[in-house]
């Protein structure tokens, strides 16, 4: 017991040089035998046709007076609400946003460029309305036929709609589980070419989920894209497994 607390610290040295040893000798003898693992890449993807449409639109009203703005404004409000119900909209899929109001003003300047005076011109009353609804058809259609309410006195001005899928959640899993099992594939046939058999499953990667334009050539984001201006897309999602060979 003396011996040992008299030496101890050159016993842990020895002991240290001893496992060092070993496991650079474990190193070196497994040093050049190939890695009995395969890593694959398996792809999941499918086409499919939105079923949510999200349309914007916006109209105007000038002034000089606020009061009347807001007159003609309301009016055309009615005019609107009427011919998207008119179209097959539903009341309750439109959402009248409130007005922004801005006043206008016009510049007087003299020969030189100097700005001599400002003169308040009256006020402007820019006015939104969203449609979001499942009848894509539906809605579709009527941006693009808006052009009937200038006949109302209304210029309407319409943005491009856009197109969303409500069921992602399940599209995703259903497109991992093909992704998974085409990963699995590549793996058996390639262990089957080698002369073994496919192990346990090490390790398992998702890629990153995206929705593109169908038969686009858009390009793949880091974050994942998000297509949103057509209706008919195309979801795909990456999944790499690592798997032990037999």
């Amino acid at each position: 017991m003396n011996f040992l607390k008299q030496h101890f610290s050159t016993v842990l040295i020895a002991v240290a040089v001893i496992v060092t040893g070993l496991i650079l000798g474990k190193s070196y003898l497994s040093k050049g035998k190939p890695d009995d693992t395969v890593s694959v890449l398996g792809l999941g993807e499918e086409s499919f046709d939105s079923d949510l449409i999200v349309w914007r639109a916006s109209f105007s009203r000038r002034s000089y007076e606020l009061k009347d703005a807001y007159a003609q404004l309301n009016s055309d409000i009615r005019k609107v609400r009427s011919y998207l119900k008119s179209r097959g909209i539903n009341e309750d899929e439109m959402v009248f946003e409130a007005a922004d109001i801005s006043k206008e003003w016009s510049r007087v300047y003299d020969d030189e460029g100097n700005l001599r005076q400002t003169i308040f011109d009256g006020y402007s009353l820019n006015q939104s309305v969203k449609v979001s609804s499942k009848k894509v058809n539906v809605v579709e259609q009527t941006s693009r036929q808006v052009s009937e309410l200038i006949d109302a006195g209304i210029e309407l001005n319409s943005e491009a709609p856009e197109y969303y899928y409500t069921k992602l959640a399940q599209l995703k899993l259903k497109m991992i589980e093909a992704a998974t099992k085409d990963a699995r594939q590549r793996a058996e046939k390639i262990a089957e070419n080698g002369g073994g058999s496919l192990g346990k499953l090490k390790n398992a990667d998702m890629g990153v989920f995206q929705i593109t334009a169908e038969n686009s050539s858009e390009d793949y984001e880091w974050g994942g894209s998000f297509n949103t201006s057509s209706r008919r897309k195309t979801a795909n999602v990456t999944i790499r497994l690592k798997y032990e060979i037999d």
